[in-house]
C-alpha cells in the first residue's frame, strides 16, 4: 500500500498509511495522529458526557500564536466551548504560524470548576513556556485571574525521545475519565508506565475496528 493511501476517514480525520505507521513506531507521533485520537475520545469513547472538549492540536496552535485580540476567530465558533467543564489542548513546542511540526508535545487541561489550567509534560516541563503562555491566553478569554491559576502537575515521564505524544494521549484519556465520574482534574493518579508501553497498539486496534465499521474513505 502507497504510504499516501487514506487509511481511515472518521470524521473530520483522515489518516494516511504514512500517519498509521508513526504508531507502530518507535517515532514521533504528529498533528494527524493525535487529532485522531482527540476526536475518538470526544465522538466515541465520551460522546455520553458533554462536559469534555478535546481541542485539536491544529486549533491549539492557531489559538497559542495569534494575538490576543484575535482570540475569538479561533474560540468563538467552538460554541460548545463556553458550556464545557473540562478542555484538553495538545501543545507542541513549535513557533511556526504556517506549518505544523514541533519536537514536543505536552497536555494543558483547562478546569472550569476548579478555575484552573493544569500542565502534564512527561520531559521535565520542557514545554513549560509554552504552556504558560497558551493558558494566560485561555483564562483571559474566559475572564479568569492569572496569578495562581496555573500548575505544573508532576506526571510519568518519558524515558525515550519519541514518546511525548503516546503520554498525551494517555494523560488526556485518564484525565478525562477520572473528570468525568469525580468532576475535578486535582487527584487524578499519574500513569503507569504499562499504559504508555501499550497505548500504540491499542490505537492501532481501534483504527481496525473503525475500519471494520465502515469509516473507510472509497474515493
Amino acid at each position: 500500500m502507497s504510504k499516501n493511501a487514506t487509511v481511515l476517514s472518521y470524521n473530520e480525520s483522515l489518516l494516511k498509511e504514512s500517519d498509521v505507521d508513526l504508531l507502530k513506531g518507535p517515532f514521533w507521533l504528529n498533528d494527524t495522529i493525535i487529532s485522531f485520537y482527540f476526536e475518538y475520545l470526544e465522538t466515541d469513547l465520551f460522546r455520553h458526557n458533554k462536559s469534555l472538549l478535546f481541542v485539536s492540536p491544529e486549533v491549539t496552535q492557531c489559538i497559542k500564536v495569534s494575538p490576543e485580540r484575535e482570540l475569538h476567530v479561533f474560540l468563538d465558533p467552538l460554541v460548545a466551548l463556553t458550556k464545557r467543564d473540562f478542555i484538553f489542548f495538545a501543545l507542541n513546542d513549535n513557533e511556526l504560524t504556517d506549518s505544523s511540526g514541533g519536537s514536543h508535545w505536552s497536555l494543558l487541561v483547562f478546569s472550569r470548576p476548579e478555575r484552573m489550567m493544569f500542565h502534564y509534560d512527561s520531559s521535565n516541563n520542557l514545554n513549560e513556556s509554552q504552556a504558560i503562555d497558551l493558558a494566560e491566553k485561555i483564562l483571559k478569554y474566559f475572564s479568569l485571574p492569572i496569578q495562581g491559576k496555573f500548575e505544573n502537575v508532576p506526571c510519568l515521564q518519558q524515558n525515550n525521545g519519541y514518546d511525548c505524544g503516546v503520554h498525551v494521549l494517555c494523560n488526556a484519556e485518564q484525565l478525562a475519565s477520572y473528570a468525568a465520574h469525580y468532576g475535578r482534574i486535582r487527584g487524578c493518579p499519574k500513569l503507569l508506565y504499562e499504559n504508555v508501553v501499550a497505548k500504540r497498539w491499542e490505537v492501532l486496534d481501534i483504527i481496525e475496528k473503525l475500519k471494520e465499521q465502515g469509516y473507510v474513505n472509497t474515493f
